[in-house]
Parts: structure tokens; C-alpha cells; sequence
């Protein structure tokens, strides 16, 4: 393909990219954000997959079969997690208004500038070759794409072309990060313009690759199954459907697990796009399953790739990175080649461009910053053209560090990098940045980490990190002695980089991650342990360990004392953050505390919380190790003596504790509150029942002694009546007496029961017994209302243990309701049984009535339910006979329920333990 259209097509492309980050920036000065949605963010955090995904996983999976899954399947396990871990890294930065790992580390242990400069040249130094990494896929592809077959025989790594095309390009993303990522000092100020930008070419990627995988599966094959089918008929091949049969032992698949997990959090551009650029916290939930779907989407296609290219041009000796260009270009097509170019340019351009913004950050505000702050300026009139200098050199520094970065990565690339696999390049990476997992995790949820042990070990991790994975790639290229990998550094054999003081069985990659974090850890730990944080150490661990107390920046204990002047902080601020911002950040302050009086020219020395506040904002443009530092010298401002603080905390330490004794009282009261409600509630409802009661007590015993005296009335003022009549009236007496009777009796009963005066005179009962007992109680009354009966009693059941009156009461009622409720005109059928339940007896009672509504099955054990709800099936009586058969079948540890529909008779049943549970 001609090189001028290539050329063409690469500027156009970074063209449309400078167009849409300046639209974002324009829309975003109207306050109206193109990246303020979870979407875009996700997409965003997708710079994760560099040309390393793009071009170096099918390498990978060309030669190691699966195992380029584990390198996206680990940041794809820990995204749940992202709610407990990522979000309190956003919410730490966002208080402390960090902008960098390196702020994160150096902030949490004490706010150490040296610690911060460790961190920042680890991380330089490891991600040097990552960006070198996507320089020369850069170069290789536009070698490929421009050269055709010429450049598929020969490899993707010669050429001047490749060499100059990745100079140009990469000082056209130079100039791109200058102009959308290093604007203004204050790096905490998102840079939208290069979120967009990121994210669209996270799309462009994306359907590149996808657009090769589907050309490749079902354009050159037939399908997935034609391409496995055909790859599994070469034995090279073959193998890799497997881990084992690819030689990926369970350690190497471990360790990319391990590695893919702390490049999602610890890489400077995941920092940068997850963290710094990260607009609400909110956005994680969406991301969390968002981002792992673009991992698998993005790889869905990368075995079928893999395995064309092996089929078709494995015989050529082709570098299998370059995969994913060749198989269009040897199909002859070339608008297939120049897209998929532009999404390989994509993965490249787009992680150069956050991961240089990141660096540069970390090396101004650790680097530079804390050397020039330091600089004594005692003259009051050059004190504030002194920190407009400070401005602008962090600002211009930035500046430079990309080019700076940019550079050296070109440098290795073009001396070391082009020798390497690009999935090797990136591994090496990964394991440098995973040196910081233990003091940031450590520095989350540990208060007892110290700068001493993080320093150890950092440094520890770091030098067995390059001893074990760097220091073998120079011998490769015969810049060191290739005897030190057989016989070990100075001939001694326990300093071999592959066999580290004899250890043999790992692969280099767990070999080096397995001794740069045992020393890293056991430094970390153990030098922690062994020494005592200091003052501010202790204040930011409480603040980092427990960061979801607060709530804003204003909010935490100062660490200073008042004594710096006030015009000069207000001058210091000026210098960074201009006379708007720092107008406007006064007032905010002066809004939440109106008795620091920020803004009054008659007061001399600063607030102590207006300097803690200060130095906030400081640290978004300089860094917290710089801020401290500027504050301290150049404005004069006096930390709090280590006795102090210790008593602040301690103090702070009563109040929280304190706190939290409010805090369980009130929902100890809370709680007290809601039970005292409650049995109002009920004494209520019970109040209720007792007016009810003694209503329907009071209308039940009315309605017999009416009738009693009335008939009473008539034969004493009648004693004429004929003998028949009297006789009639005297029975009616009788029977309104017994049924007074009867009614007092069921009163007392239910009194009885009710307070627990009820005895129960127990004795072994046989169950066929009392059911036939009670059958011949109601026997007369069957025969009058000619009711059918059937009893299905068993023989052998288990005795009871009880009361027998009592029991024969509730036989009785039960069929007395019965008998009450069944159909009439001689279709009234009643059923009793009893059976073995377990290790009760259960007994029932059924007819063939009207039925009852699910909804009483419970009401009707009510006392004087049917006189409160006539609408409902009850048996007529005093309302109380269900009530009290309730109470005897609980009195003897036994339950009762009603089984019925409407219109389809109902089944009374209750079950009572057997004699030999009763023993």
C-alpha cells in the first residue's frame, strides 16, 4: 500500500482524534460533559488493552494456546471488588486530591517526597519499555502495511521506515498529551478532551479487531469449527487446546492472574483514567461489568486469528504479531489491512498518550517540585513572582517529561525493544508495577505500615524485579555476559536471574514475581513492625484506613498551627491556582468555616484548617510531599509538635468512640421505642377484645334470662294456662337455664385457661377409646339430622398422655360443629380419622357444609369471632367452643388448624404427642 496514503490516513486519524478531545473540551467549558457518563468511563478504563492486547495476543496464543486469557481474566475477577477497593482509592484521591500512584504512596506514608521519588522512578523505569513496546508496534505495522510481502518474509523489526514512521508518530503524540494533557498545573483537573479521545478509540479498536476476526473466521474459513477443525489436525497446533499441552504450567497461569490483577489498579494510565479522571464514584457500578465484557468481546476472536495465521503462514517463518495484518493483506485486502492498522494505531497511540501524562505528573510533582520548593525566598516582594515561577516550571516540566518519556522510549525501542516479543515487553511491565500492591493495599486497611518499611520494601521488590526479569534481556542482546545466565552474576551460582539462590521448576515470569514480592513483603512487614510511624504517619493512615468518615476536603484535623501569615498563603495560592480559583476556593472555605475569616485583610496569621485546606489544593498541582514542603518553607507555616498530634488523635480517637456509644444507644433506644409501640399496640388490640368480650359476654347471658323471665312472667300471671302449655313454658325455662349454665361454665373455663389456672389431670389414653366415646355423645343428634358417619380408626395407634374430659370436650365440639354445618335433608356426611404422625397423633374431623374462607382459618379460633363476623361460616353457639378446644389442645402440647374452601366442607385437625414422646 502506497506510504503516502498510509501516512495520510495515520494523520487523518490523529486529526479526528485532536477534533473530538477539542469538541469535548469545548462542550466541557459550557458545563455540559461529554465523559460525565458510566459508558464513556468504562470505555476509557479500556486503554488496559494496548497494542500488547491487539497485536501480542496473538502472538501469545500462537505459540502458549490459552494462556493469554489469564492476562484479561484476572482484571475481570477483581472488577467486583472494584466497589470496596477502587472506590476508596477515588474517594481517597478526591480528599486528598492526589493525581498519581506515586501521590497515593507518598501521601499515605507521611507524605514523603523521598518515597514519592522512589515510586516515580519505578515506575519509569518499568514502564519505559511498555511505551517502547507500542512504539514498535507502531513501526512494525506501518512497516508491514507499506512493504506488503516483503516486509511479512523478512519481520516486522527491520526497516528505516519502521524507525522513522515511529518517530513521527510519536512526536505527533507528543504534541497531542502537550495539548489535551499537560494544560494546566493543576493536575487534578480532568482532561476530558483526552477521556473522549481514549474512549473512541477504544470503539475504533474494538471493531477492528473484530472486523480481522470475523474476516478471518468466516471469510478465510468456515466458521469456528472449520478453523479448530483444521488447527486440530496439525500436532504443533493441536497442543495448544490445552494448558498443559501449550507447556503453561498452573504457576505461570497463577502468575498471570496475579500480575493482570495489580496492572489494573497499580499501571499509572489505569491510576489516570479509573481514579484521577474518574467523575463520580457511582461510575463503577456500570464499569464493573462493562469493562470485563469488553475483555471478552475484544478476545473472542484472537485463537481463530492465531490459528489462521499458523495455517497459512506458519511455514514462512512470519512473526506471529503480526497475525492480525498479514492474513487481510495476504487476502489482498487492503481497505481490511488500513482499518485494521488504524485500530492497532488506536491501542497504541491511546495508552502513549495516558501513560506519558501519568509519568509526567509523578516526575514534576516528585521529582522536580520537591528539589524547588526547598529553595529558601525571604524578600516579601519576590515571594510572589517566586511561586508564579514554581507555576509555571511544574507546568513546563510536564511538558517536558513527555517529550522526556517519549524519548527514552524511543531510545529503547530503537536499541533493545525491536528484539523482544511484545507480549514479553509487557509482562516485564506488569511485574514492576505489581511491586506496589503491597504498600497500597497495606496502606488501605493497615494503620501499622510505616515510610521506612514501604521504602524497604519498594526497593527490595525493585531490585529483584530487575535482576530477575530486566537483567536477562540485556544478555540477550549481548549488551552483559551471557555466562550469567548458565553460571549466575560473578560466577556465583546462586545469583543466576533464572534460578535465584538455587530456586529451579518456575518459569522466568513466577520466578521473578515469586522473589521480588517475598522480599518486597517481608521488608514491607517486617521494617514496619520493627520501627513506630510518626505523628503524620499515623493521622494519614487514620485518614486513608478510614476515608468513608469523611465527607469533603474541608473535613479531618489540622496538622498545623496558625502562625503563617495570611496574605502569604493567599499569595501562595495566587501563584498555582491564579486569583479566580483561588477567590473562589476562599470562599467555599469561609462557607464552611465563617469563623476562619479567609477573606478578611485585617487578619494576620491563617487559620490552622485554612492551611491544612491549603495544602489540599496545593497538592492537586505539586503533589502532597511538595505542598507540605512549600507550605513549611516559603510560607512558614509550623507543623504541630508529635505530642500534640498524639493528642489530637487520642482526643479524636474519645470523640469517635464516644460517637459510636451515642450511636448504639440511639438504636438501642430506637429499638426500645419500637417495642414500646408495639405492646401499646397490643395492650390496644387486648383493651379492644376486652370491651368486645364483655359485650358479647353481657349479650349472650342477656338473651337466655330474658327469655327465662318472660316465660316466668307469664306463668305467674297466667295461672290458668292450660297444663300443656305450662308444661311447654316450663321446659322452655329449663332449657334456657342449662343453656345459661353452659354458657357460665365455657366463661370460667376460658378464664381458666386463659390465666394458666387450668389443671389437666393426665392418664394413658387409648385414642380409639375416646373417639368412640365421643361419636356416641353426638349419636342422638346424628340420627335426628340423619347424617352419615364413617370413622377410620386404625388399630395399634400409640396411646396419649392426657386429660380425658378435656380431650372428649374437644371431640365433642368439633363434631358438634360438624353436625351443626353439614348439608340437610339426609345428604350430611361427617368423617373421622386418626393416624400416626410422626411422633404425634394426628385426629380429624371433616363435613361436607358450606366451607370456610382461607382467609378465618386462623379468626376462628377467636373467642366470639362469628358474632363479630356473621357473614362468615360458624357454627351458631356461644362462640366460644373453638376458642376453648384451642387452648386444651395447646395446654396439651399439641396444635390444631382447619383445612376448607367455600362450598367445599371443611376439616377441623389437631395433632398431640404420643405416649412415648410424653415420656
Amino acid at each position: 500500500m502506497p506510504k503516502l496514503l498510509v501516512i495520510g490516513f495515520s494523520f487523518g486519524y490523529l486529526a479526528l482524534l485532536f477534533g473530538v478531545a477539542y469538541a469535548a473540551e469545548r462542550r466541557s467549558a459550557t458545563r455540559r460533559s461529554l465523559v460525565s457518563n458510566p459508558y464513556v468511563y468504562a470505555l476509557s478504563m479500556a486503554v488496559y488493552c494496548t497494542a500488547w492486547t491487539y497485536y501480542g495476543s496473538v502472538g501469545r496464543a500462537a505459540y502458549y494456546g490459552l494462556e493469554f486469557v489469564g492476562i484479561f481474566l484476572g482484571p475481570t475477577l477483581l472488577a467486583p471488588a472494584w466497589w470496596l477497593v477502587l472506590r476508596k482509592i477515588i474517594r481517597i484521591c478526591r480528599l486528598q486530591r492526589l493525581t498519581s500512584i506515586a501521590d497515593f504512596i507518598s501521601a499515605r506514608y507521611g507524605k514523603s517526597a523521598s518515597l514519592g521519588a522512589v515510586v516515580t522512578v519505578v515506575c519509569v523505569l518499568g514502564i519505559i519499555p511498555y511505551i517502547a513496546l507500542q512504539i514498535k508496534a507502531i513501526a512494525g505495522s506501518f512497516d508491514i502495511i507499506t512493504r506488503g510481502p516483503e516486509a511479512m518474509t523478512a519481520g516486522a523489526n527491520g526497516g528505516v521506515a519502521a524507525v522513522s514512521s515511529a518517530l513521527f508518530t510519536t512526536v505527533a503524540l507528543a504534541f497531542f498529551t502537550i495539548i489535551f494533557g499537560v494544560r494546566s498545573v493543576e493536575a487534578t483537573e480532568r482532561h476530558e478532551g483526552m477521556v473522549l479521545a481514549v474512549a473512541l478509540e477504544s470503539l475504533v479498536k474494538l471493531v477492528a479487531f473484530l472486523a480481522v476476526g470475523v474476516f478471518v473466521t468466516f471469510g478465510l474459513f468456515n466458521g469456528f469449527g472449520d478453523v479448530f477443525e483444521k488447527a486440530a489436525a496439525v500436532p504443533a497446533l493441536s497442543r495448544l487446546f490445552t494448558l498443559h499441552g501449550a507447556g503453561v504450567s498452573g504457576a505461570q497461569w497463577f502468575t498471570l492472574l496475579l500480575l493482570s490483577m495489580a496492572a489494573i489498579l497499580m499501571l499509572p494510565r489505569q491510576f489516570q483514567v479509573s481514579v484521577v479522571e474518574n467523575v463520580n464514584e457511582v461510575h463503577l457500578r456500570k464499569a464493573m461489568w462493562l469493562f470485563p465484557l469488553y475483555l471478552i468481546v475484544i478476545n473472542l476472536f484472537v485463537l481463530p486469528i492465531a490459528f489462521g495465521g499458523q495455517l497459512l503462514y506458519g511455514h514462512a517463518g512470519l512473526d506471529a504479531d503480526t497475525f492480525v495484518l498479514a492474513l487481510p493483506l495476504g487476502a489482498e485486502q487492503q481497505w481490511l489491512a488500513l482499518f485494521t492498522y488504524l485500530g492497532g494505531l488506536s491501542a497504541a497511540s491511546s495508552m502513549i498518550i495516558v501513560e506519558t501524562i501519568a509519568l509526567s505528573v509523578m516526575m514534576s510533582n516528585n521529582l522536580l517540585m520537591p528539589l524547588l520548593v526547598r529553595i529558601p525566598v525571604v524578600q516579601p516582594q519576590t515571594q510572589t513572582r517566586w511561586f508564579a515561577y514554581l507555576s509555571q516550571t511544574a507546568l513546563q516540566s510536564r511538558r517536558l517529561a513527555v517529550v522526556f518519556v517519549l524519548m527514552l522510549a524511543y531510545g529503547y525501542y530503537t536499541v533493545v525493544g525491536h528484539l523482544l516479543p511484545l507480549v514479553n515487553i509487557g509482562l516485564v511491565s506488569f511485574a514492576a508495577v505489581a511491586q506496589f500492591v503491597p504498600v497500597v493495599l497495606g496502606g488501605l486497611y493497615w494503620k501499622g505500615g510505616t515510610k521506612q518499611g514501604a521504602m524497604a520494601g519498594i526497593v527490595g521488590g525493585f531490585v529483584l524485579w530487575f535482576f530477575t526479569l530486566v537483567l536477562p534481556t540485556m544478555i540477550g542482546p549481548h549488551l552483559l555476559p551471557t555466562a550469567w545466565l548458565e553460571q549466575g552474576v560473578f560466577g556465583l551460582a546462586g545469583l543466576r536471574p533464572f534460578a535465584l539462590f538455587g530456586l529451579t521448576g518456575l518459569d522466568y515470569l513466577s520466578h521473578g514475581l515469586f522473589w521480588s514480592w517475598f522480599f518486597n513483603v517481608g521488608l514491607y512487614v517486617g521494617v514496619s513492625l520493627a520501627g513506630r510511624p510518626s505523628a503524620l504517619e499515623q493521622r494519614q493512615a487514620d485518614v486513608f484506613v478510614d476515608v468513608f468518615r469523611y465527607r469533603n476536603v474541608f473535613e479531618g484535623p489540622s496538622l498545623w498551627q496558625g502562625a503563617a501569615p495570611l496574605p502569604d498563603v493567599r499569595a501562595l495560592l495566587n501563584g498555582f491556582l491564579g486569583k479566580k480559583r483561588t477567590t473562589q476556593a476562599l470562599r467555599a472555605f469561609a462557607e464552611r468555616f465563617p469563623d476562619a475569616h479567609p477573606a478578611d485583610t485585617s487578619a494576620t496569621t491563617a487559620d490552622p484548617r485554612l492551611l491544612a485546606y491549603a495544602e489540599k489544593l496545593l497538592a492537586g498541582s505539586i503533589g502532597p510531599a511538595s505542598a507540605r514542603l512549600l507550605l513549611s518553607s516559603s510560607v512558614g507555616a509550623e507543623e504541630i509538635s508529635f505530642d500534640n498530634v498524639v493528642g489530637i488523635l487520642r482526643e479524636s480517637q474519645q470523640l469517635l468512640e464516644a460517637n459510636r456509644q451515642l450511636q448504639k444507644q440511639s438504636r438501642q433506644l430506637q429499638n426500645l421505642t419500637a417495642d414500646l409501640r408495639d405492646a401499646y399496640t397490643q395492650l390496644q388490640e387486648l383493651d379492644m377484645r376486652k370491651d368486645e368480650f364483655l359485650y358479647t359476654v353481657t349479650h349472650e347471658l342477656r338473651t337466655p334470662l330474658t327469655s327465662i323471665r318472660a316465660l316466668s312472667e307469664i306463668l305467674s300471671d297466667n295461672p290458668d294456662l292450660e297444663e300443656e302449655e305450662r308444661l311447654r313454658f316450663q321446659h322452655t325455662i329449663t332449657k334456657e337455664a342449662e343453656r345459661l349454665s353452659r354458657l357460665i361454665t365455657l366463661v370460667l373455663d376460658l378464664e381458666k385457661f386463659e390465666s394458666g389456672k387450668a389443671t389437666l389431670e393426665r392418664a394413658l389414653l387409648d385414642v380409639a377409646e375416646v373417639v368412640n366415646d365421643a361419636i356416641d355423645s353426638v349419636g342422638q343428634l346424628l340420627r335426628d339430622k340423619q347424617i352419615r358417619l364413617d370413622v377410620a380408626v386404625p388399630p395399634g395407634l400409640p396411646n396419649l398422655t392426657g386429660d380425658r374430659d378435656r380431650l372428649m370436650q374437644v371431640l365433642v365440639n368439633l363434631l358438634s360443629n360438624a353436625v351443626k354445618s353439614c348439608r340437610p335433608d339426609g345428604e350430611g356426611r361427617i368423617g373421622v380419622s386418626a393416624e400416626a404422625a410422626g411422633t404425634a397423633v394426628r385426629i380429624s374431623v371433616t363435613d361436607n357444609g358450606k366451607g370456610i374462607d382461607p382467609a378465618f382459618h386462623t379468626l376462628i379460633f377467636d373467642k366470639f369471632f362469628q358474632a363479630q363476623n356473621q357473614t362468615t361460616r360458624k357454627p351458631e353457639g356461644s362462640g366460644l367452643g373453638l376458642a376453648i378446644t384451642k387452648k386444651i389442645v395447646e395446654l396439651h402440647a399439641g396444635r390444631i388448624w382447619v383445612e376448607s374452601e367455600p362450598e367445599q366442607g371443611a376439616c377441623f385437625s389437631f395433632e398431640l404427642p404420643a405416649e412415648e414422646l410424653s415420656k
